[in-house]
C-alpha cells in the first residue's frame, strides 16, 4: 500500500484527536472508526491497525504496522503515548499535516496552469503550422505565386514537423514519461524538489516553503514534550529539502557547542530579521511551541502570497505569448494575400 495523503493523514488525526478528548481508548475508537470507513481500502488499513494495538495495546507500533502511515507520525505517536499527551499529540498532527496539504494544493494548482497553458498553445500552433499553412500554400499557388519570408520559413517548419512526425511523438512520450517520474515517484519528487531549491527563479520560494515546514514540525514536536535538541533532531528527519537540512545540523552544531538556542537558528541562517527574535522572545518565556506556530503560519500566507503571485503573472504572459505566435502566424500568410486580392482588384 502507499503512504496516505496529508489530506487522508489529517482527517485520521484530527478524528484520533477528537476521539481521546472525549475519553474513549484508542482500540475503542479505532472499533467506531472502522465501522464508518466507507471505502474497503481504508477499513482494510483500520483493522490492520486494530488487529495490532489489541495485541500489543501500543497505537504507535500499530500503525508502522500497517504501513501506511510516515515515520514521523508514527515517532511523534509514540512520544505523544510516552508522554501522556496522545490527544494533544494528534490534534498538532491533524493541524501540521493539513498545512502541508494546503501547500501541497498550491504548488499543484501553480504548476498546473502553465503546463496546461502551454499544452494549449503548442497545440493550437502545431494545427496552424501542419493544417492551416497547407492551405495558404495552395492558394498562393493557384494565384501563380508563392509564400516568402516569414510564411516560407513556418512552412517550412511545418514540413519538417510532417517528415519527422514519429521523432517528434517519441519526443512527446519521453516528455510525458518525464512528467509523471517527476511527479508520481518519490525519486522523482525529491531530484525536482532539489532543482526548485537551486533554480535561481524558484529558489527563494522553495527555501520559504522548507521554513514552514521546519517551524510547524518544532512547533508539533515541542508541544509533545521534546526539549529544544530532540526536536531539531525529530525535525531533521522530517526536512527533504537539502539547504534546510544543513542548516539544521549547523545549528545542531552550534547549540552543541553552548550557543544559544535562538542565537544558533539565527547564525545557522534558519531564520532572521523578525522571527529571529520571535524565537528569541519564545525562547525567553516558554511559549517556543506557540512562536513556532505562529511562525509556521506566517510562512503559509507568505508561501500562498508568492504562488499567487506568480500565477497572476504567468496567465496574462502564457495568453500574450499565444496571441503574438497565432497573430503572426496568421498575418505572415494573410497581408500578402490581401496584397494579392487588391493587386487583382
Amino acid at each position: 500500500m502507499k503512504v496516505l495523503s496529508n489530506n487522508e493523514l489529517s482527517t485520521f488525526c484530527s478524528q484520533m484527536a477528537l476521539i481521546l478528548r472525549s475519553g474513549i481508548s484508542s482500540t475503542e475508537g479505532l472499533t467506531i472508526m472502522l465501522e464508518d470507513a466507507p471505502q474497503e481500502e481504508g477499513q482494510q488499513i483500520l483493522k490492520t491497525v486494530l488487529e495490532q494495538i489489541e495485541q500489543t495495546g501500543c497505537l504507535w507500533s500499530s500503525l508502522e504496522e500497517a504501513q501506511v502511515f510516515p515515520k514521523y507520525l508514527c515517532n511523534m505517536v509514540e512520544i505523544g503515548e510516552q508522554a501522556g499527551r496522545l490527544d494533544d499529540v494528534m490534534s498538532a498532527l491533524s493541524e501540521h499535516y493539513e498545512r502541508e496539504d494546503a501547500i501541497s494544493k498550491n504548488i499543484k494548482s501553480a504548476v498546473t496552469y502553465p503546463l496546461v497553458m502551454i499544452l494549449m498553445m503548442l497545440a493550437v500552433v502545431l494545427v496552424l503550422v501542419t493544417k492551416v499553412m497547407p492551405i495558404f500554400e495552395q492558394v498562393f499557388e493557384q494565384l501563380g505565386t508563392g509564400l516568402t519570408g516569414i510564411s516560407r520559413s513556418v512552412m517550412g517548419l511545418g514540413q519538417v514537423m510532417n517528415r519527422y512526425a514519429l521523432v517528434f511523438l517519441l519526443l512527446a512520450a519521453v516528455v510525458i514519461v518525464l512528467f509523471f517520474y517527476f511527479s508520481c515517484t518519490g525519486k522523482g519528487r525529491q531530484s525536482l524538489k532539489n532543482f526548485a531549491g537551486r533554480f535561481f527563479l524558484t529558489k527563494g520560494l522553495s527555501e520559504n516553503i522548507a521554513a514552514a515546514r521546519f517551524a510547524s514540525g518544532m512547533s508539533l514536536a515541542l508541544s509533545s514534550g521534546l526539549d529544544t535538541d530532540q526536536s531539531l533532531e525529530m525535525v531533521s528527519r522530517l526536512t527533504d529539502h537539502p539547504v534546510m537540512q544543513e542548516k539544521i545540523q549547523t545549528a545542531r552544531d552550534l547549540i552543541s557547542e553552548g550557543t544559544g538556542f535562538s542565537e544558533a537558528l539565527s547564525k545557522a541562517g534558519i531564520f532572521s530579521g523578525l522571527y529571529a527574535r520571535m524565537v528569541n522572545i519564545g525562547f525567553r518565556t516558554g511559549a517556543m511551541d506557540d512562536v513556532m506556530r505562529q511562525i509556521a503560519v506566517q510562512y503559509d500566507e507568505e508561501v500562498n502570497e508568492r504562488i499567487s503571485g506568480i500565477v497572476s503573472k504567468l496567465e496574462p504572459t502564457l495568453v500574450a505569448v499565444l496571441s503574438v505566435v497565432v497573430g503572426m502566424i496568421l498575418l505572415s500568410v494573410m497581408l500578402p494575400l490581401m496584397g494579392i486580392m487588391s493587386s487583382i482588384g
